[in-house]
């Protein structure tokens, strides 16, 4: 499984339907991802029980494993420690306290509160970001998507989170409501669109700079650090 793909689920209007890879919550567990990655799956695991349940498995399996090998002990196949999780019993989940009805837990931290606590900033088009403070090795931003705008038309020098808060988007590769994740990389190019009847807000994490088709977008790309 590349990490363009999600794990999708039929699921009843308003549960999530795009969960992240094992690969990211393996990451996540053994503490690898940049900053801003960590931020994106921390705050989908506080809204996804599906999710939670199973990075609590990589937790538990994970410390065993480390429990069990020598300090000189080579580095643990992917595979074969997957399996072992996979085949792990899920933990249970327990539900997560909300600041508001947007932004969960996680997030609020560093945001310095809810919703309104967001220092928007205009990127054109309607469309309106706040950077986050993380490591510079990714970056985190929310973005306002008015219902029915499109983003520009762009690809990926590398990879890109993004979590929808509020609303949803659709692209080429379906449709994201709250708590759907999508996970795109160099071989994705896309042109994600807010749907109607409710602005789209997003937590989005890339470590590396778009790469837009059209000029207008990239003129403006140095001033919005996109």
């Amino acid at each position: 499984m590349t990490q363009t793909q999600t794990h999708q689920h039929l699921a009843p209007p308003g549960q999530v339907t795009h969960h992240l890879t094992p690969e990211l919550l393996m990451a996540y567990s053994a503490g690898t991802l940049p900053e801003a990655f960590s931020l994106v799956v921390a705050t989908h695991l506080s809204i996804c029980d599906s999710c939670r349940a199973d990075a609590a498995s990589y937790d538990t399996v994970g410390g065993a494993v480390l429990d069990s090998i020598s300090p000189d002990a080579g580095a643990c196949d992917f595979e074969a420690t997957l399996a072992r999780i996979t085949s792990s019993p899920a933990q249970p989940a327990t539900a997560q306290p909300l600041p508001d009805d947007v932004i969960p837990s996680p997030l609020a931290a560093y945001i310095g509160g809810g919703l309104d606590a967001v220092k928007w900033k205009k990127v054109g088009g309607g469309v309106r970001q706040a950077i986050l403070p993380t490591s510079s090795d990714a970056t985190a931003r929310l973005l306002y998507i008015p219902a029915g705008t499109a983003v520009p038309d762009h690809g990926h020098r590398g990879t890109e989170l993004t979590l929808v808060l509020q609303g949803a988007f659709s692209d080429e590769d379906g449709r994201y409501a709250r708590g759907d994740v999508e996970i795109a990389d160099e071989d994705v190019d896309h042109t994600p669109i807010a749907e109607t009847g409710a602005d789209c807000i997003c937590l989005a994490a890339t470590d590396a700079p778009l790469r837009f088709a059209g000029w207008l977008p990239r003129m403006l790309q140095p001033f919005v650090k996109i």
